[in-house]
């Protein structure tokens, strides 16, 4: 009943009959029972750590910003399969990759250690894993990607700083891509600067290094411009004693060396017309008190020190001196101009040009006008008999009396600083257009597409287009014209190296001046060296004309065939040889000459009967003049190779007198860029055939200079051991062994034909020698001036047989070039006979071959 009111209430076991209470009873009873023999068992099944870690993502990707500290960029998450605790939890992240600004915690949080930096790196790659708490990694890293950004900063961005300029290339984009950075600003304007840095190439910049000479001509100069400061040779040697940087033809100044022009070279007294032209540059004077520094002086030679004209610098200002001699009027006139420029003494190179049309002087100063801003009057000078003396660097001071003590005649008021191309012009003034010509660039800035720049942007060239400023009010129209800036150089050989740029910018926000701070931009230009080119001067190198011919009105011309070629070396990219560039290709290029001399080798000419002569005609229409000395002919100009063959091909040699004269040799040689680049020496040999050889000669020439023999080939002279000069000149000629054998065998059978017509002509001279010289002009030799000579291809045992033959020989010769050049009728008539005697005197021949020895241990294979 205990357990059974523990069940159920009192209130229903009230209700119950007995027996149901007692079935009840019973039946809680035995459950007890069951109870009493029942055992729990508990079973605890223990994990393995049977799977890896594995992320969720494949790859991670983030971006932050250069220069800030992360707590947290962002969060990895590994996932693992096992049921335990301890090996389902993620317990720990770790970074395979090394050397990286970046951490990781245990709950994959990806920072960064050090603030990061745009320029430096703007993308980082790196490997993660992750372990559980049973310590096993994941079975596969993941690949996080941090990229960083850049902190907006005003700027131009894409661009740059080397730029290749490979010679030949015509204009090249120098910022093809390049824009303007201004975070968003409320900008109004825009005003851009790009300054191309030149000053450390030759005057300023890659200019035209042709002689002044060439550069008048190639520009149109009018002719009679007096080249005061030239490179030094035998005719020009005043200027080689002066300090040259023999590149550009700059002669330096250093205060202590002035250079004494020759008499003759210019005029003594100028007109009222002339033009001094020179490029200088000149620095702040040295010293406290500033001395004169003479460019170009004119003064007494003896006795006084009077200066009739000069051009000087005093004080940072040009001055030029004109004083004019007494005539009639003796009033004041105009003697000093005075410019003052502050280009004078900065150091760079400028043109100054000084145009004289008196009593008016303009100077020119890289191609602008400047009047002078002080002009002072002086007495004209008193007529002496006084002789001049003009000098550059420095000026002459004759004797002068300082202190009551007399002086020796000296240099004074020395040059600091640096000259090139003074000239004079006497009598003319020059134009501005070919002042303008003489001082331009070959390189500078340009703009590609001008049309398609619009009228948004404002754009300015200074005159040497060295800065080009550009103005707009919408950005990106700046962009576009900014990426159309090139960069050009017209010379075929520039000069090579390194040339700056800069590029500085100003920004204008609305309602500000400038908001926008933009850095300038430092880049520079490589020119890269430029294929020198081989030029070479082919043709005949020898030649023999009768003397009737140079002593003709015309002459002999000496060039006829002259080649001028020239070919450039190239590399090129050969896949043998593990790939390396060798100069395997030959190409020939066009360009222009500034030269050729035409000299003659050994004694100078004889004015008196002997003269190089040039019909003038042939220089009009090309950029070429030409001189005429007893040295040789020189012809000058900037022009093109084809021009210099032409005008090479019409100079003849006149001698006139040629009995004391053999043989000539002339050497020719060209130069591109005023001696930067020459060509070979060609030689070439004239012989004048006089009247025991021309006519042997004439058959040489005609029988064996054949077309195919026409390239000339030169033979040592002392290769050729041979007294005959004919013989000489045939072996020079010649061009193979071949052609040797065949003239040997025709030149036999030529004998043999010879001693027929010989024996012929014997029989028939002792009646009719007479009527026969008055019949045939062509055949009548002159045997006055004959001379006797021994032939080397023949040895004879006994010495009169010799001595007779030799006598026969040299009928027979005179008889085959007579019935060679004879086209009468008479000549065929005698064929019959001839071949008649050499039948019977066949027998004769071949004895006298047998006699003959041919000594060929001087000629030449």
């Amino acid at each position: 009943l205990r357990f059974a009111s523990k069940l159920v209430s009192w209130d229903l076991m009230a209700n119950l009959r007995p027996t149901s209470v007692y079935s009840l009873c019973c039946i809680i009873f035995l459950f007890k029972c069951y109870q009493a023999f029942q055992a729990v068992v508990h079973i605890q099944v223990k994990d393995v750590n049977e799977f890896s870690p594995a992320f969720k993502e494949s790859m991670y990707k983030a971006t932050v910003t250069e220069g800030k500290i992360y707590d947290s960029i962002l969060q990895v998450e590994a996932i693992d399969e096992d049921c335990s605790p301890q090996y389902s939890q993620i317990c720990n992240y770790e970074i395979v990759t090394t050397d990286v600004p970046f951490a990781i915690d245990r709950n994959g949080n990806i920072r960064n250690t050090e603030k990061l930096n745009y320029d430096k790196q703007r993308r980082y790659e790196i490997m993660v894993t992750a372990f559980d708490c049973g310590q096993k990694h994941a079975r596969e890293d993941v690949l996080v990607q941090v990229n960083v950004k850049p902190v907006c900063k005003p700027g131009w961005q894409d661009w740059n700083k080397r730029i290749e300029y490979k010679p030949g290339s015509g204009s090249i984009p120098l910022f093809p891509s390049i824009h303007l950075e201004t975070c968003d600003g409320p900008v109004s304007s825009t005003h851009t600067t790009i300054e191309l840095q030149t000053n450390h190439i030759g005057k300023g910049c890659d200019r035209e290094t042709y002689s002044e000479k060439s550069l008048q001509k190639l520009c149109g100069a009018s002719s009679g411009a007096i080249d005061l400061l030239p490179s030094p040779s035998a005719t020009t040697n005043w200027t080689a004693g002066l300090l040259m940087d023999n590149n550009d033809i700059i002669f330096k100044f250093d205060g202590k060396q002035g250079a004494k022009i020759p008499d003759g070279i210019v005029p003594k007294n100028l007109t009222d017309q002339f033009t001094i032209s020179l490029w200088m540059k000149h620095g702040p004077s040295p010293g406290l008190r500033a001395e004169k520094e003479t460019i170009l002086c004119n003064s007494d030679k003896t006795e006084m020190n009077r200066h009739h004209y000069a051009l000087y610098v005093h004080n940072c200002r040009l001055v030029f001196l004109l004083r004019k001699d007494f005539d009639q009027a003796d009033t004041f006139r105009p003697a000093e101009f005075h410019w003052k420029l502050d280009q004078i003494c900065d150091k760079e190179w400028h043109y100054y040009v000084v145009n004289v049309e008196f009593p008016v002087v303009t100077l020119y100063m890289d191609g602008t006008t400047y009047e002078p801003y002080l002009v002072t009057n002086d007495w004209p000078i008193h007529p002496s008999h006084i002789a001049m003396q003009l000098t550059v660097g420095a000026c002459w001071q004759g004797n002068m009396a300082i202190d009551s003590e007399v002086t020796k005649p000296r240099f004074a008021q020395y040059f600091h600083g640096s000259l090139a191309s003074l000239t004079i012009r006497p009598g003319k003034i020059e134009s501005q257009k070919v002042i303008s010509c003489l001082q331009a660039c070959k390189e500078g800035l340009d703009i590609n597409s001008l049309e398609s720049l619009g009228q948004g942007v404002k754009y300015h060239f200074n005159p040497s287009q060295s800065v080009l400023v550009m103005e707009g009010d919408d950005i990106e129209n700046i962009n576009r014209a900014l990426r159309k800036v090139s960069y050009i150089n017209s010379r075929q050989f520039p000069t090579a190296g390194v040339r700056r740029l800069k590029v500085s910018s100003k920004v204008q926000c609305f309602g500000e001046d400038v908001c926008i701070n933009i850095p300038d931009i430092d880049a520079y230009v490589m020119v890269l060296q430029a294929n020198e080119p081989k030029i070479t001067i082919s043709g005949m190198d020898h030649f023999a004309r009768p003397a009737a011919q140079f002593e003709s009105e015309r002459g002999v011309i000496l060039l006829p065939d002259i080649r001028i070629v020239s070919t450039v070396t190239k590399t090129e990219h050969s896949k043998k040889n593990d790939g390396a560039n060798k100069p395997v290709v030959l190409e020939e290029m066009l360009h222009d000459l500034d030269f050729c001399d035409v000299l003659v080798s050994g004694a100078e000419l004889d004015p008196e009967q002997e003269c190089l002569e040039l019909d003038r005609t042939e220089l009009q229409g090309k950029h070429l003049d030409a001189t005429n000395s007893t040295a040789g002919y020189s012809i000058y100009g900037a022009d093109t190779m084809h021009n210099y063959e032409q005008v090479l091909q019409q100079i003849r040699y006149r001698n006139w007198y040629t009995s004391a004269t053999f043989e000539r040799k002339f050497r020719i040689k060209c130069s591109e860029l005023n001696g930067h680049y020459t060509s070979n020496e060609f030689n070439l040999e004239v012989n004048i055939l006089h009247s025991t050889n021309s006519n042997y000669m004439d058959h040489v020439n005609k029988v064996i200079v054949q077309p195919q023999f026409l390239q000339s080939i030169h033979h040592p002279e002392e290769s050729i051991n041979i007294n005959l000069l004919p013989f000489r000149l045939f072996v020079s000629v010649v061009p193979s062994v071949a052609t040797v054998v065949i003239v040997i065998c025709v030149s036999v059978l030529i004998f043999i034909i010879a001693v027929g017509v010989y024996r012929i002509r014997t029989a028939q001279q002792h009646s009719s020698t007479d009527n026969e010289s008055s019949k045939e002009n062509e055949m009548d030799w002159d045997d006055s001036a004959l001379t006797i000579t021994v032939n080397p291809m023949e040895k004879y045992e006994k010495p009169h047989r010799a001595e007779e033959e030799s006598e026969e020989e040299d009928e027979e010769e005179e008889d085959t070039t007579s019935a060679e050049s004879d086209e009468s009728e008479e000549e065929d008539d005698e064929e019959e006979e001839e071949e008649a005697i050499v039948q019977k005197r066949g027998k004769q021949n071949l004895t006298r071959q047998e006699q003959l020895e041919w000594d060929d241990s001087t000629l030449p294979y």
